[in-house]
């Protein structure tokens, strides 16, 4: 069976580029790759048995950290399943012994892993000069710490307030502490 894993970082963004033609199940997810723990991926390896085909659009979409990249592609050899990335035409099967593929998972998850490592210094790097600048404020709350003031107020535990609001308890106490 062939077995699509499509990823992007954000709700926002489209998997629409990444076309998995010719797969009979797909696996998506809008989670960071920096994450291993991610549901989808998990849920795609549990799925696959031996003697099918995973197919990626490439390899920074099935992880951004070399180690991540090679324990996943791995644990699917290890199940008897191929994974095969499109873009980089790459293709591991568990029977095959290519020194060459492997050198090039290496060093294309070596670049992966590097490309994210130079987004997050820009990222910081900006937001640095931005804060230097008075301009960047943080993310915009979502907790309304008047009504946090006012439920505890009223004599509402921490755990009745956080349910309440679908917020985590710690995020309440995190208001109670600062009010």
């Amino acid at each position: 069976m062939k077995i699509g894993y499509r990823r992007v970082s954000t709700t926002d963004q489209n998997l629409d580029r990444q076309e998995l033609e010719g797969c009979e199940k797909i696996f998506e997810e809008k989670l960071s790759g920096a994450n291993r723990d991610r549901p989808a991926l998990r849920d795609l390896i549990d799925f696959a048995r031996e003697g099918d085909e995973v197919i990626v659009h490439s390899l920074d979409r099935l992880a951004r950290d070399l180690r991540d990249l090679k324990s996943i592609v791995d644990e699917l050899n290890d199940k008897g399943v191929t994974v095969e990335f499109m873009q980089e035409r790459l293709r591991f099967s568990p029977d095959a012994d290519d020194p060459l593929s492997k050198l090039q998972l290496h060093l294309m998850g070596a670049f992966a892993e590097f490309e994210r490592s130079m987004i997050r210094k820009r990222q910081a790097e900006g937001i640095a000069r931005a804060k230097a600048k008075g301009v960047y404020k943080g993310r915009r709350a979502t907790i309304d710490r008047e009504q946090v003031a006012e439920m505890h107020a009223q004599g509402l535990g921490a755990t009745e307030i956080a349910k309440s609001l679908g917020i985590g308890r710690a995020s309440v106490y995190r208001v109670l502490r600062n009010e």
